[in-house]
């Protein structure tokens, strides 16, 4: 099956599509982009991702060159072109092609890259016997909350990680656990779910407000609060969320083990519900 690119309207095999070399999403990094899974051919919670693309792009003042409509459409389109039943499409959105310069260019007109290429599930080992973290200070900028393309402190973040052997890198700033470098990070203590709050030093993850609603409507208690680094240690259990990864545990953080059991009982039953949630919304899980 073909991987499938899309520049500004026009749709191709992925290694025929091409940028300006003066584009400002090369130059500067200066765009937003968003990641939609597809199960069994459906996007899950499309409408939420082009809401916070939507919400990104306005906090870098870069004006959206499709409605919400017309987005839809386009990432239907490109995952029915692609043929993958289970599918990532990449959405990206820059300033546009100007000559390099830091002012926005006048008038402005965005660059919409649109890339579907097929994904496999996540393998059952680590779903069973979770995966390594580490720590690692946060030296990303101050707005993580926006989806923006400059990603060379998480990319380096997570290439130290690799290099120790870890899956993902925790990252903490001023002794607070944020997230991960591409991910959003819960611990459990006591059967409670506990997880930083929304703030500008992370991202509002799709997946993660949908375990969090699934976990409340279980019965499980969930605390959005700071969390010192030191909390990690005495967890009972540690997670992942994303939209690649769903719900993963962490069996070892900094080479010590998390918690008796992986996946622990918490972990499990949100990793269950966030698995019937997909099957209900797609069809498919």
């Amino acid at each position: 099956m073909p991987d499938i690119a899309y520049v500004n309207g026009q749709f191709s095999p992925l290694e025929q599509a091409t940028i300006s070399i003066e584009d400002r999403g090369f130059q500067f990094g200066d765009g937003v982009y968003e990641v939609v899974r597809t199960y069994g051919g459906v996007p899950f919670r499309l409408h939420d991702h082009l809401l916070r693309l939507q919400s990104s792009a306005r906090a870098v003042s870069i004006p959206l060159p499709l409605f919400a409509a017309e987005w839809e459409s386009l990432i239907r389109e490109g995952v029915k072109r692609s043929q993958y039943a289970e599918c990532l499409a990449y959405i990206q959105l820059t300033r546009g092609v100007a000559p390099r310069a830091h002012l926005f260019p006048s008038p402005a007109k965005p660059t919409v890259v649109m890339t579907f290429r097929g994904i496999a599930g996540t393998d059952g080992v680590l779903l069973r016997e979770g995966v390594s973290a580490v720590t690692l200070p946060d030296l990303r900028w101050g707005r993580c909350s926006v989806k923006s393309l400059n990603l060379l402190a998480n990319v380096l973040a997570k290439q130290e990680a690799c290099d120790a052997g870890a899956m993902e890198a925790i990252l903490v700033k001023d002794g607070l656990v944020t997230e991960g470098c591409s991910s959003n990070v819960c611990l459990v203590r006591d059967g409670t779910i506990i997880t930083a709050p929304l703030s500008d030093q992370l991202l509002a993850g799709v997946t993660r407000a949908v375990v969090l609603e699934l976990a409340r409507k279980a019965g499980i208690i969930v605390e959005e609060r700071e969390v010192p680094e030191e909390e990690l240690t005495s967890a009972d259990e540690l997670f992942l969320i994303g939209t690649t990864i769903e719900v993963l545990p962490v069996s070892t953080l900094n080479g010590v083990r998390v918690g008796d059991r992986i996946p622990g009982p918490v972990t499990q039953a949100v990793s269950t519900a966030f698995q019937r949630c997909i099957l209900s919304e797609t069809g498919r899980g």
